[in-house]
């Protein structure tokens, strides 16, 4: 679609792509400091007081299943295949991930899971191959190191977590090990804004099993407010009550930490930024030597090109876009895996979960009251905190009890053996419906050469251009952990003592159905060395240096942890860089 924009606008110092996490903490930072700042937004704007009211924000229909506030797959889907050697076909209805469409994204929906990674998880191929020689890596493993750690990174970790008024306990104080916490988490440099959230009675079961096998069980981070919140823009978020609708939905309490309720109001008094929903940006344009970004084109809400000149161009939606964008602009080289040769697309990765459903006949649980990450976890096998030696893989799993909310459709856990449908299946469905809860095994997942993001050949979205294409699966070395910490997740179930257990580890290919996370990553991610990365540790692209791309793209690979606070911290390190570094001196800052 080359066909010249209708209309040009005139320029601004700085124009950011998608309203989510990241870009509005790029906004909010660049326009505070006094550039003239455009945000653009594909999806429609929303009023949190209007559109999360009670009782309309408590509708599973609405949220989960006819999926309001996430991508509309009939305008832009994806293209997915387990193996080059097959044909990918569309995405026709939301399954595995839930990409956001409106102004605040996917984290106007998420579960408020607000976890670092691991120190491990930045340096996991150098930490790997220092401890366990080179036969630990799989051979056609393409994980690789960040180009920054964590120490580097925990300021900023720091400053998100007081945006988002995180509530958890810390577990390693400035390298002190505190009772409480996880004892496995890289050193913070001062506590939670928020105290944690309390143990509900399945966390107290699994915490007391764990508790038997020497594990220190803790209370997961969460982005739920467990107290009334006012952060450092001002801005006020109440109590998390628990009303049981929280991931896939808004809060109707204004206690789920997002774009909506940490930042837009406090950005929106800028007069030196405007934000622009409903624009859909194809591709960002550059100088005939393709050395620089002079503007975006994006499409309005009545099918108008409009094209937004800018000195500074940054990329903050979720990973599919990010590195959509990057291919139909012609920034960097497209990843080859035949070749193994080029970098956008590369490194395609998402996570490992299994779990271990547990079930009662004399203990009855409230599965309904929940949300906002209320979540019992130990560590023990998460990253590299274990010993892998002769096991045959790298990474692991943190195991937790959720609380999440229990909604009534698609919430029906039934026992092994039971009926799939019919009678049998509608009693058990009702029986165990208070009387059961899982451990879930949060894993992660490394990069491979054969999994990758491309263009796809043959369809295109509602503006005619190609579609992005995934081609993904679990591989051994995620079969053989997900084995392992589901075995273990097992012996402590044993342990809480249920009448019926069923054991769910990894076993065969990625299918794209049933929903699984939202924690897509890779594409353009950000490395040392230009021949393996798409931007450098500044999130600058080592081809055009005044384009920033930031968002869950940037991961070389997956860790167990979801990539949310991750995101927020690397957008706050990038909005940093930016003020500090480039505009005091233009141009690449490797």
């Amino acid at each position: 679609m080359e066909t010249m924009a209708i209309t040009k606008l005139k320029p601004v110092d700085a124009v950011v792509v998608g309203a989510g996490v990241a870009g509005t903490i790029v906004c909010k930072e660049l326009a505070e400091a006094g550039l003239e700042v455009v945000g653009l937004e594909r999806g429609r704007m929303l009023d949190s007081n209007h559109d999360f009211a009670m009782p309309y924000a408590h509708d599973e229909l609405k949220y989960d299943r006819h999926s309001d506030v996430i991508q509309n797959l009939s305008r832009e889907t994806i293209t997915f295949r387990n193996a080059m050697n097959e044909t990918a076909l569309p995405m026709r209805e939301l399954g595995s991930f839930k990409p956001g469409e409106c102004v605040g994204g996917a984290a106007v929906h998420w579960g408020c899971h607000a976890k670092r990674f691991l120190p491990w998880d930045f340096e996991t191929r150098s930490r790997t191959l220092e401890r366990y020689g080179k036969n630990q890596i799989a051979e056609d493993c393409t994980s690789q190191d960040w180009g920054i750690t964590y120490d580097e990174l925990e300021p900023y970790y720091d400053q998100f977590e007081d945006l988002y008024g995180v509530g958890g306990k810390a577990g390693n104080l400035n390298g002190e090990i505190r009772p409480g916490g996880n004892p496995f988490e890289g050193p913070r440099s001062r506590e939670f804004p928020n105290p944690p959230t309390e143990r509900t009675f399945a966390g107290s079961l699994f915490a007391q099993a764990a508790e038997s096998f020497g594990y220190k069980p803790y209370q997961n981070a969460s982005a739920a407010m467990t107290r009334p919140y006012t952060n450092p823009y001002r801005l006020t978020l109440g109590q998390c009550v628990h009303g049981g609708f929280c991931s896939s939905h808004g809060c109707a309490m204004g206690a789920k930490a997002s774009p909506l309720t940490t930042v837009l109001p406090a950005l929106a008094k800028h007069k030196n930024f405007e934000l622009r929903p409903l624009a859909n940006v194809i591709r960002v344009n550059l100088d005939s030597e393709k050395k620089r970004a002079v503007s975006v084109t994006y499409v309005d809400a009545r099918g108008r090109e409009i094209e937004q000149p800018a000195d500074l161009v940054i990329l903050a939606s979720y990973t599919f876009n990010n590195t959509r964008l990057m291919l139909l602009s012609g920034i960097g080289r497209p990843y080859d895996p035949v070749r193994n040769e080029g970098v956008v697309g590369r490194n395609y990765s998402y996570q490992t979960g299994s779990k271990v459903s547990l079930f009662f006949e004399d203990k009855e649980f409230n599965p309904f009251i929940g949300g906002g990450m209320v979540s019992t976890s130990i560590d023990e096998f998460n990253g590299d905190n274990f010993d892998h030696a002769g096991l045959g893989f790298v990474g692991g799993a943190y195991l937790t009890v959720q609380s999440l909310g229990a909604k009534p459709i698609r919430f029906t856990p039934v026992p092994p053996g039971t009926p799939s449908w019919g009678g049998g299946w509608k009693k058990a469905a009702a029986q165990y419906y208070r009387r059961s809860f899982a451990i879930s095994c949060h894993g992660c997942c490394q990069s491979y050469r054969n999994h990758y993001l491309d263009l796809d050949p043959t369809y295109r979205d509602a503006n005619g251009l190609p579609l992005i294409r995934m081609t993904f699966d679990f591989q051994e070395n995620e079969r053989k952990m997900s084995a392992y910490v589901t075995n273990k997740a097992a012996e402590i179930a044993k342990a809480v003592g249920p009448s019926k257990m069923s054991v769910n580890p990894v076993t065969g290919k990625y299918s794209i159905v049933p929903y699984q996370s939202t924690h897509n990553i890779g594409g353009v991610v950000m490395g040392a060395d230009p021949a393996t990365s798409v931007v450098n540790k500044y999130l600058q692209s080592w081809d055009v240096p005044n384009v920033f791309v930031i968002g869950g793209s940037a991961f070389p690979q997956n860790s167990a942890n979801a990539p949310t606070e991750t995101i927020g911290a690397l957008a706050c390190w990038a909005a940093d860089s930016i003020k500090d570094r480039y505009l005091k001196r233009p141009g690449a800052l490797v």
